[in-house]
């Protein structure tokens, strides 16, 4: 038996095309990700970003072209099939059980692998309170890591704001995923708590062996981590390559600034 290839791409976007009626809001996107990879999304507002997280993950079906999870084409999947392939995301918008405390939060993230009947969790039986408490010993891990667990009994709506940004990635990373998308993971945050997150996405990624898809404007954040990065504009991708290369693309320039690069202000 052939031995499966540590380097298969995690995921494979070829031609992907989205149309609302007569919009189309990403053309003809192409992306590989492959294991351990750590990987910039970035674009002007509007550009398609979020749009692609949201194909990527089952929210929207393309209207043409092909997504593969592992291998596994996935454009007419659902959002809970393509999580149990390996996929977890957070939002751009906190997406957080606000009634519910940052434990719970975060063992709900992981309910896909701790499965009981609906019997067993009404009468109680032992095999519930064993899965439970496997539930909740893998969710406080994963709170010691982003130094939540004192806050673990706490109410998520009642978290700083950074907190519950931190909050909602130890959620994603509970599904186990092998690939981790990050939707504006700094969005809101200041410079001393953009640092930290820049060194605990570096963490995770080592930490749990996992590629990493980032959408994000604090451009000090994606340039610090990246390793590579696309840019998209109205769409259609304009540029794709390292950091250094991408700060200098005049193409890119002229997105952001809205002129020719080297024309006078």
């Amino acid at each position: 038996m052939k031995a499966a290839d540590p380097n298969a791409p995690l995921l494979e976007a070829t031609s992907v095309t989205i149309k609302f009626g007569g919009l189309t809001a990403v053309s003809d996107f192409n992306l590989i990700v492959r294991p351990h990879e750590l990987i910039g999304l970035i674009g002007p507002n509007g550009a398609g970003k979020t749009t692609i997280f949201n194909m990527l993950t089952g929210v929207y079906r393309p209207t043409e072209g092909e997504i593969r999870i592992a291998g596994v084409p996935t454009v007419s999947f659902k959002p809970y099939q393509i999580t149990a392939l390996g996929v977890a995301r957070t939002f751009q918008n906190i997406r957080l059980f606000k009634d519910l405390t940052v434990l719970n939060n975060v063992k709900i993230g992981g309910h896909i692998h701790y499965k009981y009947s609906g019997a067993t969790a009404v009468l109680h039986t032992n095999h519930f309170h064993e899965a439970e408490a496997i539930a909740e010993e893998e969710a406080m891990k994963l709170l010691r890591i982003f130094d939540l667990d004192s806050r673990a009994r706490t109410s998520a709506r009642n978290l700083p704001y950074g907190d519950q940004r931190r909050l909602e990635i130890a959620r994603a990373l509970s599904a186990r995923p092998k690939l981790l998308l990050l939707d504006e993971p700094a969005a809101g945050l200041n410079t001393g708590e953009t640092l930290a997150l820049m060194k605990k996405i570096h963490e995770i990624r080592d930490r749990f062996g996992l590629a990493v898809l980032l959408i994000e404007h604090n451009m000090e954040l994606v340039m610090g981590i990246c390793e590579r990065i696309l840019v998209l504009n109205y769409g259609r991708t304009i540029a794709q390559g390292p950091p250094q290369q991408i700060q200098q693309d005049p193409v890119v320039i002229e997105a952001y600034l809205g002129e020719p690069a080297g024309s006078e202000a």
